[in-house]
């Protein structure tokens, strides 16, 4: 419910402080007074679009507070949650700032927050119903949701139909897929069958390469040494260097006697050269041993490494990725013979899928065509005293494009006599017309306690008599379970109101000013009577207005 409302230099308000409450409010005015500059102002806060230049002559920015009281249950909370917008519980702030140069920023619960998320909240918050409404009833976009609301299927039936299809989409996406991949394995199944037996046959390791690749540089590599080797493996045994040590040592030896060991150290010290030298050797020898190779054995290491090389630049991966490599074509060739099986799975989960939709689907729209007869009936009980009795209006249901919601397209449709063809509730109905039709089908559609505020903008133009009775007296029907504001012109209405007050506007020397006047018992007398009768208010006129206060209670 909106509770209070302040506007600070928007258009010809200077500042203004409402305080509404539950149930009928009515705003009543001379034509220009700037009752539509309240609507105007509201709509600014809630985030709808609306007149390009708000800003009152003179003000650096305007302003509009909106505090709105809200139950437990109600869904700004889920939107303010999704957000990351403070809760404030059972109260919700709304703000808004419109500079000079057109710069708009807006606060919930004095968080700032984009104009998308104020229209979120508006849309739980405020309906606003008239002759060029193309947000609410007029909009035939929204009369399938109206209906589904109307027939309290969001929960049940509807909810199914939107996991039925969810299920289906899901279903129709992994068949697709699993067919575009199983053609594009056919496509290449002569390559990776080729490839897979290229690979077996050659069964390339991991670190293979690199390994052959040490293998052959050492064999190229031994030729080029051996020789050396040789000599220096000559130089040490034999007759070389281990001869003529040992010649030494022996000599040396057969002489340390009659020297008295004077040649002992001399013979340690050779004794450790020739250990040292009988290693060195053992060492060069065991080298010897390993420079020797096959020239067949380095023709075929390089003929493995070339093989290794040239299929992974074939396929371009590193020479120690073709094992893996191989495993992957291996694994496609599985997929492609186990593909088959798969698609028919596949298959069988979307028509199941699909079956499971168009049941849900015929489901809805059966429950979809009693709800509709149900609202005909009810909107014929309500024209009939709004003396449209002779008007038809038929809830039209026909096939839409499967989707989420259904295979139904839902249009509201009238006919303003019988036998005259129908059509749109904006394109046959004339203005006077249009505004019963759009009263009578928001009291059909809105329950006994709605949490939505409605306000209805000169709905009672073009009626008056006991058919701007009737419309008044549904009005207030529909204020009983919350809250309704509506500016009218009908005296009938007005007199209907909980609440009453005066747009009026003064004008100074140098700029024009509105005000908004809340009505005591007399001032509604007075007020009703103008509207009766005109400016000049006789006692005759206030004693109507005193009349129609009196039965509106």
């Amino acid at each position: 419910m909106l509770r209070t409302l302040e506007i600070r230099d928007m258009l010809i308000i200077d500042r203004l402080d409402l305080t509404f409450q539950a149930g009928l409010n009515v705003l009543t005015g001379e034509t220009g007074a700037g009752k539509s500059i309240l609507l105007d102002s509201l709509g600014f806060v809630l985030g709808w679009r609306g007149r390009a230049e708000l800003v009152r002559q003179g003000a650096e920015q305007g302003e509009v507070t909106a505090v709105f009281d809200l139950k437990a249950d109600h869904p700004v909370h889920q939107i303010l949650s999704e957000a990351g917008l403070p809760d404030e519980g059972n109260e919700l702030i709304l703000r808004r700032v419109n500079s000079r140069d057109g710069r708009k920023t807006a606060w919930v619960n004095d968080r700032r927050a984009s104009g998308e998320v104020l229209r979120q909240l508006s849309e739980t918050l405020l309906e606003l119903h008239g002759q060029h409404d193309d947000r609410g009833l007029l909009n035939a976009r929204g009369h399938q949701k109206l209906l589904d609301e109307y027939g309290g299927f969001e929960y049940g039936p509807l909810a199914k139909t939107r996991k039925a299809w969810r299920v289906l989409r899901d279903a129709d996406a992994a068949l697709n897929a699993a067919k575009i991949h199983l053609d594009e394995l056919r496509a290449e199944e002569d390559f990776l069958r080729h490839s897979v037996s290229e690979l077996d046959v050659l069964a390339p390791e991991p670190g293979e390469e690199a390994q052959l690749d040490i293998a052959r540089r050492r064999m190229q590599a031994a030729e080029k040494v051996r020789a050396d080797v040789a000599r220096a493996y000559g130089a040490i045994s034999g007759d070389g260097a281990e001869g003529l040590l040992s010649d030494a040592l022996r000599w040396l030896e057969e002489a340390d006697g009659p020297a008295e060991g004077m040649f002992s150290d001399a013979i340690s010290a050779l004794s450790r050269a020739m250990n040292e030298l009988a290693d060195a050797d053992s060492l060069v020898a065991r080298g010897m041993d390993q420079l020797e190779f096959n020239p067949a054995e380095l023709e075929n290491c390089e003929e493995r490494l070339f093989a290794i090389r040239g299929l992974a630049r074939k396929h371009e991966v590193l020479p120690d990725e073709l094992a893996q490599f191989a495993d992957d074509l291996r694994g496609r060739l599985a997929a492609l013979t186990g593909g088959e099986a798969n698609l028919s799975d596949l298959e069988l989960a979307a028509d199941k899928a699909r079956s499971d939709y168009q049941i849900a689907a015929d489901r809805l729209r059966d429950m979809r065509r009693k709800a509709a007869a149900r609202l005909d009936k009810s909107m014929a009980a309500e024209l009939a005293p709004l003396k449209m009795e002779r008007a038809v209006f038929t809830t039209e249901i026909t096939d839409a494009p499967a989707g989420p919601d259904g295979i139904d397209h839902v249009g509201f449709r009238v006919a303003t006599n019988p036998g005259a063809p129908s059509g749109p509730l904006d394109k046959i109905a004339s203005g006077g017309e249009l505004s019963r039709f759009l009263l009578a089908l928001k009291v059909c559609l809105t329950g006994e306690d709605s949490s939505v505020t409605m306000i209805f903008d000169e709905i009672d133009r073009g009626v008056g008599g006991a058919t701007a009775d009737a419309v008044g007296r549904r009005l207030k029907a529909l204020a009983d379970g919350g809250q309704v504001l509506v500016v009218t012109h009908s005296p009938q209405v007005a007199a209907l109101g909980a609440h009453h007050w005066r747009v009026e506007k003064h004008a100074g020397k140098n700029e024009t000013i509105s005000r908004v006047v809340p009505l005591g018992v007399q001032d509604r007398v007075d007020e009703i009577a103008r509207m009766l009768s005109g400016d000049t208010i006789s006692d005759a006129a206030r004693a109507a207005a005193s009349e129609l206060l009196g039965s509106g209670q």
